[in-house]
């Protein structure tokens, strides 16, 4: 289907009001909303001129569980298709160690009690460009090693032992909650943050991550405090938002916000 001057858009759809697309469109899945809305200006503003509309709220409502919308899981993405884009930014329960699950709210992994395994999981979409912002917190103990941070495709997600997976190979960079360690290519790459007696990450507290594919660095923030860059020289590949647990029944949340503001 085309717009105006590009042939007909389901004849003459796309001149209907702006209230009667918003209630068709209310009924389509993102795949196709994302078609509809390349169809002319008037298609794209009623999608992306109010991100609260009912399209996004009907959207919202039919892929985004239940807890994920009535609890303070999505509290820091304010808008119904922001909450959307999160839950397609969350963990794949395609690609995480097998001693893993993704629970039903969509954001939060599990890590079963699986003695001598460190084990991981990425997210289903990774970025190759752009800037990009997404927390990260853990609910239950961190054990010996707790490490958020970046991976590629190829970068592994379970291995024995308890060990910091995320930044023990040149596929992933990674920060160590537990003693504020910085890792890459199996080293550790100074602490972090920068600075005399960092506090320690306290449970509950959510970290954001900041991912600039653009200037090539990878930076993170806790609380509303910029904490500064961790890696530099990223290469320009597609990375992933990514974490690696080793203690039992702990749980990690990972929500995707968009691009990071700043300031």
């Amino acid at each position: 289907a085309a717009g105006p001057g590009g042939g007909a858009a389901g004849g003459a759809g796309w001149r209907l009001p702006g209230r009667v697309l918003e209630l068709v469109f209310s009924y389509l899945e993102l795949r196709e909303l994302r078609s509809c809305a390349l169809v002319c200006k008037l298609w794209h503003h009623v999608l992306h001129g109010d991100e609260n509309s009912e399209v996004w709220r009907s959207l919202a409502a039919r892929c985004l569980a239940e807890e994920a919308l009535r609890t303070d899981i999505l509290c820091n993405v304010p808008t119904y298709k922001g909450k959307v884009r999160a839950f397609h930014h969350a963990f794949s329960t395609n690609d995480c160690s097998r001693n893993v699950y993704i629970k039903k709210n969509g954001f939060t992994l599990h890590r079963n009690p699986i003695a001598q395994s460190t084990d991981g999981a990425r997210t289903k979409i990774g970025f190759s460009e752009g800037r990009h912002a997404w927390e990260v917190w853990w609910e239950g103990p961190l054990g010996t090693v707790a490490v958020i941070g970046i991976a590629t495709k190829r970068a592994a997600m379970q291995c024995q032992g308890y060990v910091a997976l995320l930044g023990s190979d040149d596929q992933s960079w990674g920060w160590n909650l537990v003693d504020n360690n910085l890792l890459h290519n199996g080293e550790v790459n100074g602490s972090f943050p920068q600075c005399n007696n960092a506090p320690k990450y306290q449970i509950g507290e959510r970290i954001r991550v900041i991912l600039d594919m653009e200037d090539k660095t990878l930076a993170f923030e806790r609380g509303y405090e910029f904490l500064g860059v961790a890696f530099r020289g990223l290469p320009k590949v597609c990375l992933y938002p990514a974490v690696s647990a080793v203690y039992g029944n702990t749980e990690v949340t990972l929500v995707y916000l968009g691009k990071p503001l700043d300031g």
